[in-house]
């Protein structure tokens, strides 16, 4: 299941919770635009301030939601036995597959890290994501880490963060990941802006901000690069480069949930505290960009 978009909604949230409503229609809205899997979960999801029930809550609601599209749910946590719980949550909720960054709060040696995955491999009954996000855990895999941890059972796919800027460069970063790990272990790339590079490199999947808010664009963007098309891949990510400088500056999470909001698939404010929308006139920028793009309908 780990090829192709997978698109990562919002967790809208208020002041009683998930939004419930807001959150199922998102996740139905991908299901039918035919992204081929749907990342409760993520960070875009808000996982990490969200309590073991809302947790629960948000993956029953998306697995019914996705109506037969593959979920996998986002499982980190800072304790080991905290991640162990929130896998069984989503496991008896019916899940693909789970998502897991090693979180914490005390650096973490190479050593720590892949005894995480191997507690946790060891009790799945799903594939497992490895979820490597340095810019929001703090956690810095090397390539060697890497694939001690795709030797274990159940680990399925690794979200790396961006490739290198140029072609051949990322190329080569994807090549010499993927020498060190077996070949039912695929290569997702995240970071929007940089996905067309990473997919015409030859990574597998995209696992997408841009697509948990606008699906056909990023399934535009990620079929042209499957499909062998790479110029047209750049092209349509050359044309998304607004929304693409709007993420680098003011963080992709708070960009979409302007956008869901500005298009009423959430209400307002959606984002959980202590995490704030942005000021008046970043929105106003937004709404120009998506306005502009074409992003509004």
């Amino acid at each position: 299941m780990f090829q192709g978009l997978s698109a990562f909604p919002l967790t809208p949230t208020h002041d009683d919770g998930i939004d419930g409503t807001a959150y199922a229609a998102l996740v139905a809205r991908l299901a039918a635009a035919g992204v081929d899997s749907i990342g409760a979960l993520g960070s875009t999801g808000g996982y990490a301030y969200l309590t073991r029930e809302q947790r629960a809550h948000a993956v029953r609601i998306a697995v019914e939601a996705a109506d037969g599209v593959p979920v996998l749910a986002g499982i980190g946590a800072l304790r080991t036995s905290h991640v162990l719980a929130l896998a069984e949550d989503a496991q008896k909720a019916g899940v693909s597959a789970v998502l897991l960054a090693p979180m914490t709060y005390q650096p973490l040696t190479e050593d720590e890290v892949f005894g995480l995955f191997e507690d946790v491999t060891r009790e799945l009954s799903v594939p497992l994501c490895v979820y490597d996000n340095p810019g929001t855990t703090h956690v810095h895999f090397s390539d060697e880490l890497h694939g001690r941890i795709a030797q274990l059972p159940n680990v399925g796919s690794i979200k790396i963060p961006g490739v290198p800027g140029d072609p051949a460069q990322a190329r080569a970063r994807v090549d010499a990941l993927r020498a060190l790990i077996p070949d039912t272990v695929t290569i997702g790339v995240s970071g929007d802006w940089l996905a067309a590079l990473g997919l015409n490199a030859g990574c597998d999947a995209w696992y997408s901000v841009i697509g948990g808010t606008f699906p056909q664009t990023a399934l535009a963007l990620a079929r042209a690069a499957r499909s062998g098309d790479a110029s047209r891949a750049t092209d349509l990510s050359d044309a998304l480069e607004p929304l693409w400088a709007l993420f680098r500056r003011h963080g992709s999470l708070r960009v979409m949930s302007a956008a869901a909001s500005h298009l009423g698939l959430t209400g307002e404010p959606n984002l959980p505290r202590p995490l704030r929308g942005l000021d008046e006139s970043v929105r106003h920028d937004v709404v120009t960009v998506l306005n502009t793009l074409g992003l509004t309908a």
